[in-house]
């Protein structure tokens, strides 16, 4: 929760990598294979496989990977949220608690899309309308979550005075 005094390495090459591959993965799912045949089911089944690696990275990977460093605890949102309204927005080192909370909402609709297009291929939900129904809800509820947080990214940037699009390339945060 360090405050950002200048330019630093922020963000690891597999939290990056991670990033920009999953990004991927929803946009080719969603706006290119969204007919659930076979490729579809692979590049779901590869996003399920990254986000679980990311939990794990989220325990053992690098200082500002660690979930331990921006976990959302209401304390640490009621001071971020306070700093926000007061207009002196803090300068995260890594994840702000309204990123750290949006991250959580990003993880658990990837992997409630995974399991909800995995049941679709069992003999006991096959052709389960209310679970299509469900699979393209939430699959609607993470484009929403991914626009927000695209724009947020932008908004935080320019609230910090950082390059915060740019870290997620680069891996170092920077002021401007």
């Amino acid at each position: 929760m360090s405050l950002i005094a200048d330019a630093r390495p922020v963000w690891d090459r597999f939290v990056r990598l991670f990033h920009w591959t999953l990004v991927t993965c929803v946009a080719v799912n969603y706006f290119v294979l969204d007919d659930g045949k076979t490729w579809h089911q692979w590049v779901g089944y590869l996003a399920v496989a990254l986000v679980a690696a990311r939990i794990v990275w989220g325990f053992i990977g690098s200082r500002y990977a660690r979930f331990a460093n921006f976990f959302p605890t209401p304390a640490r949102l009621r001071r971020h949220i306070g700093q926000l309204r007061a207009g002196r927005p803090e300068m995260h080192r890594g994840h702000n608690p309204l990123g750290a909370l949006m991250i959580l909402a990003l993880i658990s609709v990837v992997l409630g899309l995974g399991v909800t297009g995995w049941m679709q291929t069992l003999d006991a939900y096959w052709g389960d309308e209310l679970l299509q129904d469900v699979h393209e809800v939430l699959s609607n509820v993470l484009i929403g979550l991914a626009t927000l947080h695209a724009a947020s990214a932008l908004v935080m940037g320019r609230l910090e005075r950082t390059r915060l699009i740019r870290a997620m390339f680069t891996g170092v945060k920077e002021r401007f």
